[in-house]
């Protein structure tokens, strides 16, 4: 692996990142707004900034990364579809309750459903993460499909995977904006309250650890080395000592 140093570095740096993001959305929610519950009010409605955060954008961040990491280039191919998938279920599964979080507050509250940009773009990445899960499982997973279509749809699904992860930071920039608007009376937002600007850290936090994602993502020298290379490909990781440069990977799956 070239620049193994730079590769850890930036994977820790989104790590990092990704849980302090975490941290943010949870005292957000804790300490200036009413706390979590599930009863219809505000504090049901605190469940969906939390779990967008954790699920729709931490696992799946680590999701689309898990290939990349060299540690695991030992395992098996099928091991680590099912981590893949695995992280990207859970994911799912977060979001969508989330989702109900959200529209239970709003009919509780008699609050229109589906009137702004954020909940359009919102509700389309999760209906196209969800045909993404299904495809990857059915194409990836079911030893069914034959290995024509395995390849022909592996840029689309690495293609779809990113753009989706995108929209989703997006959408939660967008989400949080309209919370802060929505909310803050006295003072308002345009204020620069003590809430908002913390927020608004929170946005930057979200911000860096999508570009993280996505970088590392997309170098082709940090691809998972392709089953079918030849052994020296295969990087030895050793405490103190540079990867074999020569394990480029460049056939290897994201």
């Amino acid at each position: 692996m070239e620049k193994y140093r730079l590769f850890l570095a930036l994977l820790f740096l989104a790590l990092a990142l990704g849980f302090v993001s975490v941290v943010f959305v949870l005292r957000w929610v804790l300490f200036y707004r009413e706390g979590l519950g599930w009863d219809g009010g505000p504090a049901e409605f605190n469940w969906h900034p939390l779990l967008v955060v954790i699920g729709f954008i931490f696992l799946q961040g680590i999701a689309i990364v898990v290939y990349r990491l060299p540690w695991t280039w030992k395992c098996s191919k099928l091991m680590m579809k099912f981590i893949h998938a695995g992280l990207n279920v859970l994911a799912f599964i977060l979001a969508a309750i989330s989702l109900v979080a959200v529209f239970d507050f709003h009919n509780a509250q008699n609050i229109p459903n589906m009137y702004s940009l954020h909940s359009w773009v919102g509700l389309t990445a999760i209906v196209l993460y969800s045909l993404q899960i299904v495809l990857g499982i059915g194409i990836y997973l079911l030893p069914l499909s034959p290995v024509c279509l395995r390849a022909a749809f592996m840029p689309i699904h690495v293609y779809s995977g990113l753009f989706i992860f995108t929209s989703v930071i997006a959408t939660a920039l967008m989400g949080i904006t309209e919370k802060l608007i929505f909310s803050l009376k006295d003072p308002k937002y345009k204020e620069s309250p003590p809430e908002a600007t913390f927020v608004n850290v929170l946005g930057l936090l979200l911000s860096v650890f999508g570009g993280l994602i996505l970088w590392i993502a997309t170098r082709p020298s940090w691809k998972r080395p392709s089953e079918l290379a030849p052994p020296n490909a295969a990087m030895t990781v050793r405490p103190g000592a540079e990867p074999n440069r020569d394990a480029h990977g460049r056939n290897g799956k994201m």
